[in-house]
């Protein structure tokens, strides 16, 4: 995949810099998830890649996701107490979410107004962000409009 060699390079660096290798395992993780864009949790990673003849442990499926999101090359949003949806980035791409509390959906969206704001209070502050996530929680569409069916009410 020519689209994420800086990626993979990257990545190779981040473990070198760790004093870890590429192994097999983080390579077919790696792979399987800058195949697709979405957002996914390690149980489904687990599932897709025993799907596709790979062993690969749950436990080195998170400490190999922790690894990419401490090198900045996936994300995560925080659905509840225990669990975490993923998504991989490609370099300069960012986004952030809409996340429901309902159902889970996690909606992508950019939004210029904001990426100026945080850059003018991080010049006033004279701060140098490195990165930033922004979630924003609440109910969907979808799910205010069945809550509204169920009370047989109109949706807002």
């Amino acid at each position: 995949m020519t689209e994420t060699v800086e990626e993979r390079r990257l990545f190779a660096d981040f473990l070198r810099r760790r004093g870890l290798k590429t192994t097999r395992e983080r390579t077919a993780l790696f792979e399987e998830i800058f195949a697709t864009h979405h957002h996914f949790d390690a149980d489904d990673l687990v599932v897709r890649l025993r799907g596709k003849g790979k062993k690969v442990s749950r436990a080195t499926v998170y400490r190999t996701l922790d690894l990419l999101y401490d090198c900045g090359l996936v994300s995560r949003v925080r659905l509840n107490d225990e669990k975490y949806r993923y998504e991989r980035l490609l370099v300069g791409e960012h986004h952030d979410h809409l996340i429901c509390t309902s159902c889970g959906a996690v909606i992508e969206f950019v939004e210029p107004r904001i990426e100026e704001l945080q850059e003018a209070v991080c010049r006033k502050y004279r701060f140098a962000a490195t990165t930033h996530s922004h979630q924003i929680r609440g109910v969907c569409a979808e799910c205010q409009a069945r809550e509204a069916k169920a009370r047989g009410a109109a949706p807002a």
